[in-house]
């Protein structure tokens, strides 16, 4: 076979070869450039990036924060008692219609109890969760300087007395050193959460009323009363 004839079949099978090295190196190396793109597809539109800077505003962000006052479509919130624990300018004392008291509503409540308030209230209400435990704990050691407020105890009466909107708006919106959940728990399980309190509360401060009567004649034979 002829000499040239032998290095024109090796000149073709190294100049074969660029074309898969060039496309092997593309996906593995990162690069600053464009891919190449026959069919754009709006993928290389003059635009903005989150968190990138816009000098045609006067506070420079290219993300422009929402107007005031501006509600998302379907979340007006215009029912007072639902959105609020609010009826007729005070604090409700009945629930809601979209969330009528059912057994359903309190097991509901009493999972996302557990979730959100057992930490710091414990498991019956009293205050006592682990989050205090540790926390007096760290205050007890003196470990730099922690200082803590025990949660209060959902049996004091001061607390027992309220009306389910105003447990409702306590964790909507939190009170005193405790921070609100309206972001973390949709309205209708904040309204089962009110209902497993309520709950609680009654089973630690039962009376004998509460009982059927002919429940009360069945307990009284067990006793032997």
């Amino acid at each position: 076979m002829p000499k040239a004839f032998k290095n024109g079949i090796l000149i073709l099978i190294v100049a074969a070869m660029i074309p898969p090295t060039i496309v092997a190196r593309a996906r593995a190396v990162r690069s600053a450039k464009t891919r190449i793109h026959f069919v754009q597809d709006m993928d290389n539109q003059p635009k903005f990036r989150a968190q990138h800077a816009n000098p045609l505003f006067a506070d420079g962000r290219a993300m422009r924060p929402p107007v005031a006052g501006t509600v998302a479509r379907g979340q007006l919130d215009t029912d007072e008692h639902f959105h609020g624990g609010i009826a007729n300018g005070a604090w409700a004392t009945t629930f809601p219609a979209q969330t009528p008291l059912t057994l359903n509503l309190v097991k509901r409540g009493r999972e996302r109890f557990n979730i959100f308030c057992r930490p710091c209230h414990g498991a019956a209400g009293h205050g006592d969760g682990m989050i205090n435990k540790r926390a007096m704990e760290l205050v007890n050691l003196a470990v730099n300087g922690t200082t803590w407020v025990q949660p209060k105890s959902l049996h004091e009466s001061q607390i027992r007395e309220q009306p389910v909107g105003q447990v409702f708006n306590t964790i909507t919106n939190g009170v005193r050193n405790m921070a609100g959940y309206q972001s973390q728990i949709p309205v209708a399980d904040r309204w089962a959460i009110v209902a497993f309190v309520k709950a609680l509360q009654r089973s630690q401060n039962a009376r004998v009323q509460d009982v059927p009567i002919d429940e009360r004649q069945s307990l009284r034979r067990r006793q032997g009363g």
